[in-house]
């Protein structure tokens, strides 16, 4: 049994929904090894989100940002978290809806996901910043 854990410091993005699935693969070339296993994500920030959706056409995730904005606007006059700026609140509650982490089967030195699936990174605030994953490997050399 093969055991690894790694974290990795994603880019900068701007807000919306980003493919993050080559940054996740490329920071443990050691997927490539195992026959069978799982990989388990942890994203370390309340204002973002993980999630696993269409990974061909980019006017899925702008459709993705802008179902999210409606269902949760920034201009909220309900919400008392405003200290961080209006998109902080919204950000926290659309990282809840979507979840943090994720936990994909890896089968013949590969991660499981369909021809048409990619990891997804949600930025919810207008200045995230740089965004930490948690990488936890474990399976059974090829």
């Amino acid at each position: 049994m093969h055991w690894q854990s790694k974290q990795v410091v994603l880019p900068e993005y701007r807000r919306g929904f980003h493919l993050v699935t080559q940054h996740i693969v490329d920071a443990l070339p050691q997927i490539r090894e195992l026959a069978h296993g799982m990989l388990h994500i942890s994203l370390l920030h309340t204002s973002a989100s993980l999630s696993i959706n269409e990974n061909a056409d980019p006017s899925v995730r702008k459709d993705m940002e802008t179902f999210f904005n409606r269902l949760v606007p920034d201009e909220n006059s309900y919400f008392i978290h405003t200290f961080e700026g209006q998109d902080d609140m919204p950000a926290h509650v659309k990282s809840s809806l979507l979840g943090s982490q994720l936990s994909l089967a890896i089968e013949s030195g590969q991660l499981v996901l369909g021809t048409w699936q990619g990891i997804y990174l949600g930025e919810h605030r207008d200045r995230g910043g740089k965004r930490k994953l948690h990488l936890s490997l474990f399976g059974d050399p090829a």
